[in-house]
């Protein structure tokens, strides 16, 4: 998200929590009525607009147009999968008639797709105006063209809904299906293979296919925004969202690039609870003070640290110039720095933007690098991250094994199974490489390490006083060490050719 982007929507952010301050004080509750009836439509409209906008350029015809499209059918699709609630849900939803749990009132949810696919229209229809084309970075398709690919995506979400009715298979098949997209997404010979198909589809040169021509606008947390829904859903903890509400949750503007993940639970709650009662006023006239403030952090730490930082941070490049072990902890560190405070940026300006319309998106930093372990480590950087791999991977994975494995397998081999897996599956999360999977071994090592230290170190000191100096200086110690490991293991992170990390290792210790 570029700074003029963050400055447009910080400009409709802070023009729309005005409005909402000054109608909560209108004494007839009139104002405050119209307001709360136009937010969501305004969230969801932005969130629509936004997706097409923030979408990068690709080399791909009208690709830039088609991978928003296919996110919109991609929610639409999940959204009718689960419309019928398993056996432990039987909350109604707000668009529900009195027909029954899962009957959604379709007045509103053909309300709800007239606005997205009327946005989606005049998207496309820009092509034709050239003083306003293009929303997009490159020329819409034809307008017959997008309103087919419309609606096809009405059609199968229709039969995917009345598929959905005692079918438990349906919600493992999509999630296999995000998978899928996720994987050749996020390796490189296979998405070089879809770039090669997609240009034979629109008739341009094959020869010239490259990973890069095929860059989805935030689809790893979209999808596992859905993957969330459709396993809460599986598993019947699945909140009853309508379509408005559901779509909105899911391509949220402010989240969309960066994170963070956020729960439906969670910010459906957001969109239903905004406050009607004396304290309206004061709660708008909070939210709009508060989200200035993070925004306002977030750019000072993404524009004036995190880009400075950037001119001398390691890189593929800076990594074979450098000849002094100095020169390289200078590079390692301002990379650590640079990552941090480029990351937690934008998650404050997310959140921020957030707190504009009234939504509090779950914080995402706090203070990572000043943690004494690695495990508290992990429970600060990137938080929500952590939490969805904790909640939908470890979690059941070591709950199987304790079950499936009995007594074979003592606490130790499970947390080391269950940490190993976890970890490599995060470092492939940003790419299938090598890189990232050395990357999430070296911290999944470091994990079961401080785990076993921490049993044993109990063991050793249980019923032995600690003075508060020793207790100082040992946090001290262990805030470094902590630290030193988790930056030297940006190595894997930052450099994708293997022998160059090790060769830096070698450089960073005198070799």
């Amino acid at each position: 998200m570029s700074l003029t982007w963050i400055v447009i929507f910080t400009a409709g952010g802070l023009l729309f929590g005005a409005l909402a301050a000054l109608a909560a004080r209108d004494a007839t509750g009139r104002l405050n009525a119209l307001t709360r009836r136009a937010r969501p439509w305004l969230m969801l409209s932005a969130s629509v607009t936004a997706l097409y906008w923030l979408q990068s350029s690709t080399p791909i015809r009208h690709l830039d147009f088609w991978l928003p499209t296919g996110t919109l059918g991609l929610t639409g699709l999940v959204w009718a999968a689960t419309l019928k609630p398993r056996p432990a849900t039987g909350a109604k939803r707000p668009d529900q008639t009195a027909a029954g749990p899962g009957t959604p009132d379709l007045r509103a949810t053909l309300l709800t797709g007239l606005v997205m696919a009327g946005i989606v229209a005049l998207i496309a229809s820009t092509r034709y105006v050239d003083a306003l084309c293009c929303l997009t970075p490159s020329r819409p398709p034809e307008i017959g063209a997008a309103g087919m690919a419309l609606l096809m995506c009405v059609a199968v979400s229709v039969i995917v809904a009345r598929l959905a009715t005692g079918r438990a298979w349906l919600d493992a098949a999509l999630v296999a299906l995000l998978l899928a997209l996720f994987v050749a997404l996020k390796t490189e010979p296979l998405t070089a293979g879809v770039s090669a198909l997609l240009r034979a589809l629109t008739g341009q040169s094959v020869s010239q296919a490259s990973a890069l021509d095929v860059r989805w606008l935030g689809f790893s947390y979209i999808a596992f925004r859905l993957i969330h829904v459709l396993r809460d859903h599986a598993g019947g903890r699945l909140p009853a969202l309508s379509l408005r509400e559901f779509v909105t949750y899911v391509v949220f503007f402010p989240a969309l690039a960066a994170g963070p993940i956020d729960r439906a639970e969670r910010f459906v709650k957001d969109l239903r609870g905004w406050d009607a009662g004396p304290n309206a006023a004061a709660a708008r006239v909070e939210d709009v003070a508060e989200g200035l403030r993070r925004i306002l952090i977030g750019v000072f730490k993404k524009f004036a640290i995190a880009d400075s930082l950037a001119l001398i941070a390691l890189n593929p490049i800076n990594a074979g110039q450098i000849q002094s072990m100095g020169w390289a902890w200078v590079l390692l560190y301002a990379y650590a720095f640079r990552l941090y405070f480029d990351f937690s940026g934008y998650t404050d300006i997310a959140i921020g933007m957030g707190r504009l319309f009234g939504a509090r998106l779950p914080e995402n930093f706090d203070r990572p690098y000043l943690r004494p372990n690695l495990t508290m480590f992990w429970n600060s950087w990137h938080m929500t991250l952590a939490n969805w791999f904790r909640a939908y991977w470890f979690n059941p994975l070591t709950r199987w094994l304790r079950t499936a494995g009995g007594a074979s397998l003592n606490a130790s081999v499970i947390i080391f199974i269950g940490q190993t897996s976890t970890m490599l599956l995060i470092g492939l999360w940003h790419g299938v490489t090598w890189n990232y999977a050395l990357w999430g071994a070296w911290h999944a090592a470091g994990l079961f390490i401080h785990n076993r230290w921490t049993a044993w170190a109990r063991s050793r000191q249980a019923g032995s006083p600690t003075s508060a100096w020793r207790a100082r200086i040992t946090h001290m110690l262990s805030v470094a060490l902590t630290f030193h490991f988790v930056a030297l293991g940006w190595v894997w992170f930052v450099l994708p050719d293997v022998g160059q990390a090790v060769a830096l290792f070698a450089r960073l210790f005198g070799g």
